[in-house]
């Protein structure tokens, strides 16, 4: 049995920083050895910034997405274009989007995709908030942005379910080559999709 070489602080400290995406228990003791070592430059305004974050952040009512206000900053912003919603999985996804800058829409997080092998059902994914924002009128469009994989697709395809007979336009993000990828490298699965969704010229 190892010997414990640092204190009960510490060693919380590293056994928090491992459950971090990301970080296993090397990176965690690592991580943590530099925050002690910048005490006062990291580890101080981290916590600081840390207990802010656990007493403002809060999940926006309307989209699902995290501020510290709600209904949070996309959704109060008049300049984008709330006819247009675009429906991601998980945060990450919408920050992803919003780094890209390709459309300036509203957005739905739906926390998750179907995946009955893990015991998550559509009452665990937010699409009634989804429908009930449709059916409030203004929505023109609903793209649906979810990842590329079986649960991604069979939610896409639940979305479009529940959304039949509304007045809306139902869309998803093109499937294909990347910007700048070689066909060489890719997957038969991708190539497939690009052909299929292959436009004018």
């Amino acid at each position: 049995m190892a010997k414990r070489v640092t204190g009960p602080e510490i060693e919380k400290l590293i056994q928090l920083l491992a459950k971090v995406p990301g970080l296993g228990p090397r990176s965690a003791r690592r991580a943590a050895l530099h925050l002690v070592k910048k005490k006062d430059q990291l580890l101080g305004p981290l916590a600081k910034a840390m207990g802010e974050a656990h007493d403002r952040v809060r999940i926006c009512s309307q989209c699902g997405n995290i501020d510290t206000s709600d209904p949070c900053a996309v959704c109060t912003d008049d300049r984008r274009d709330h006819g247009v919603i675009i429906v991601v999985e998980d945060v990450s996804d919408l920050w992803a989007l919003e780094r890209a800058g390709a459309l300036n829409a509203a957005y739905h997080v739906l926390g998750g995709t179907l995946s009955p092998l893990d015991g998550v059902g559509p009452d665990d994914l937010n699409v009634k908030g989804l429908v009930a924002r449709v059916t409030g009128g203004g929505v023109r469009e609903v793209i649906i942005a979810v990842n590329a994989t079986v649960e991604g697709q069979t939610t896409a395809h639940y979305i479009t379910d529940q959304l039949s007979g509304l007045d809306v336009k139902i869309t998803r993000l093109a499937h294909g080559v990347p910007v700048g990828g070689e066909l060489d490298y890719l997957d038969e699965g991708t190539l497939s999709a690009a052909l299929r969704a292959r436009t004018a010229f």
